[in-house]
């Protein structure tokens, strides 16, 4: 046991998860701050907010447990960076922020796809496509039709 008064030093053993947690706690208390401007409800009568506070809640803990299992379990290290993912990535889902009111939601969710998965280290076209078809089958599906959402379908 260290003396009182002298710095104690504490190891990350698995940096990848304690990255992981940090941004799992970022974006989970980003969720609940923006959550807090809409009206709450109950769990019997929610409002807009009830369900994005418990999710930023739930993504907060769990960046919270991540992150410290990251000090006793050991893992891997963050070798470096990686650019390509965080650019294409990012950018997709900029991308089909931008394109989704004008073009549509079946051609912002193929949009989204295909440049999502230019960054990955590699590309199967035939996959990719698939995958594609599957969520603009998906998002129409659930959205539009079963939740009744007012997203264009199409280009307007």
């Amino acid at each position: 046991m260290a003396p009182m008064g002298e710095n104690v030093k504490i190891a990350i053993r698995a940096t990848k998860d304690f990255f992981s947690g940090l941004i799992f706690i970022f974006f989970g208390v980003l969720v609940v701050l923006v959550a807090r401007n809409y009206p709450m409800g109950s769990a019997v009568s929610m409002g807009p907010g009830y369900f994005p506070t418990l999710l930023g809640g739930v993504l907060t803990l769990l960046g919270f447990i991540i992150a410290a299992r990251a000090l006793w379990v050991s893992g891997e290290e963050v070798k470096s960076l990686a650019l390509r993912p965080l650019v294409f990535v990012l950018g997709a889902n900029l991308a089909f922020a931008i394109m989704v009111r004008s073009l549509g939601l079946v051609l912002a969710t193929l949009a989204l796809v295909f440049v999502s998965s230019l960054g990955g280290w590699e590309f199967r076209l035939r996959e990719v496509t698939v995958l594609a078809l599957a969520l603009m089958a998906l998002s129409v599906g659930l959205f539009v039709h079963g939740l009744g959402l007012p997203f264009n379908v199409w280009p307007q």
